[in-house]
């Protein structure tokens, strides 16, 4: 009799209010999250390649730069558990019938990623208290499984929302889910793309932003070699990433044009099915096609189909009710792409800029009013990275539209019927707010607090030669 009342109950419609409140909450939960996500993902790789160069050249200021990183790692860590706690406990809250119905086909990369979660609580455990317990080699070698359990948890959690764009990994007969195979859901066609533009877009994140911390040192005027080495070392990494996520991103594009050609749609805008299709920067969603845009002849045929007659699908493949929120999906993808580009040539200008010094037989690539024109933009790439994180996942989410799982159960049909979910999006809202302040605090407080415990200490580095 329980089951046969939760049944009915699932069946029952939420109003539009509660639909909008749990949508609100889950994406807000999620925007929140993805930050410290991908912090957690890049910064451990970024420390431990900077702790590796300090104990391989003996620079001390290199050492510190390790140090200072991996106490704010551990906060971070803490603050993600939390965040994604909340999350864990939105997907059966919020969205029961997904969970009901499809938790036996995509419920084991969520148990992976519990188990990856563990092995990095673990060994950052072990990182952060034996820094000065166990020899500085071997002391490396802890932070290596941090590392890779980061990472796997990306890929993980990625794998479960690329199989609600492409399910995969069952059958359905007579209403009923069989024939269920957990790996080939979780490793469904559409996790590769995904999951490689996800785990190089966490480290371009977790790499700008730290740069841009140090950038803004630079500026006002704190030039030692601890603050210049912590601008380069991850700008330089944010920096190589960037053309590989360029490549990575055309290949995740094709690969919706070829799958998910509604969600495609939406994102360019193309409203009618046919050829010579133009590439529409900007504009605003009218009835029948993009208004106000700036438009490149056959651009998007082109660039999808490698021919300016390339057929592209429109909107008109679905009806109205069935199509996703065109204007905020095609906005969102060309910040994303202008963020990701501006990211690029900032690289390009850097390695231009040590160029040219290099050809003047030395000096510094930062100094003179050059340099801080490039600062002052480097200031912006810690944020232009998550621009264009966020506005990437908007991409994926709102393209999906109105579908949870594409093509099988719409986002209405898997909300928790239940009253009241908009006293939950105030209450995740205070608390996050705490967290955010709270993490604010703690972060600052760090980075001003001296000295480290037990050398290098930040005076011993404060005047290191700039090599």
């Amino acid at each position: 009799m329980l089951t046969d009342a939760v049944h009915r109950l699932l069946a029952a419609a939420a109003s539009p209010g509660d639909l909008a409140a749990a949508r609100a909450q889950m994406g807000f939960s999620l925007a929140w999250h993805i930050v410290v996500a991908c912090l957690g993902v890049g910064l451990p790789l970024l420390t431990l390649v900077t702790e590796w160069r300090g104990l391989r050249t003996g620079d001390p200021v290199l050492r510190l730069l390790a140090r200072r990183w991996a106490r704010a790692m551990g906060v971070l860590f803490a603050v993600g558990a939390v965040s994604g706690t909340i999350l864990s406990f939105e997907l059966g809250l919020l969205w029961p019938g997904l969970m009901g119905r499809y938790g036996q086909v995509i419920g084991l990369p969520f148990a992976l990623e519990g188990i990856a979660f563990f092995i990095e609580a673990i060994f950052l455990g072990i990182y952060l208290y034996a820094w000065d317990r166990l020899p500085p080699r071997v002391h490396l070698w802890t932070g290596v499984p941090v590392v890779v359990a980061g990472v796997a948890s990306a890929f993980f959690v990625v794998c479960a929302n690329a199989w609600m764009n492409q399910p995969s990994g069952f059958t359905v007969r007579a209403g009923r889910i069989t024939a269920v195979d957990p790996w080939a859901a979780m490793l469904n066609p559409a996790a590769p793309p995904q999951t490689v533009h996800m785990i190089l877009a966490a480290l371009m994140v977790a790499a700008f932003l730290t740069a841009s911390v140090h950038a803004c040192a630079l500026l006002r005027g704190r030039r030692s070699a601890y603050q210049r080495a912590g601008f380069l070392v991850p700008f330089v990494l944010g920096a190589a990433v960037a053309p590989f996520q360029i490549v990575v991103g055309d290949w995740a594009a094709r690969f919706v044009a070829a799958n998910q050609p509604v969600k495609l749609a939406a994102m360019e805008g193309v409203f009618r099915t046919g050829g010579h299709v133009p590439l529409t920067l900007g504009g605003v969603a009218g009835a029948d096609g993009l208004r106000y845009g700036l438009e490149i002849p056959s651009g998007l045929s082109l660039l999808i189909g490698d021919s300016p007659g390339a057929v592209v699908r429109g909107l008109d493949l679905v009806p109205p009710a069935r199509r996703p929120a065109v204007t905020g999906v095609h906005w969102a993808f060309d910040l994303m792409v202008a963020a990701g580009f501006f990211l690029l040539l900032m690289g390009v200008w850097l390695l231009c800029a040590w160029w040219r010094a290099r050809r003047r037989g030395g000096g510094d690539p930062l100094a003179g009013r050059g340099g801080r024109a490039f600062l002052l933009l480097a200031v912006l790439t810690g944020p232009a990275a998550v621009v264009a994180l966020e506005c990437g996942w908007c991409v994926t989410e709102l393209g999906r539209q109105p579908w949870i799982v594409q093509g099988l159960m719409t986002v209405r049909e898997a909300v928790n019927p239940a009253p009241g979910l908009m006293t939950g999006l105030w209450l995740v809202l205070v608390v996050y707010a705490a967290m955010t302040a709270a993490t604010v605090v703690v972060l600052r407080r760090m980075a001003t607090e001296r000295p480290v415990p037990v050398a290098p200490q930040e005076r011993d580095v404060e005047d290191y030669p700039v090599v």
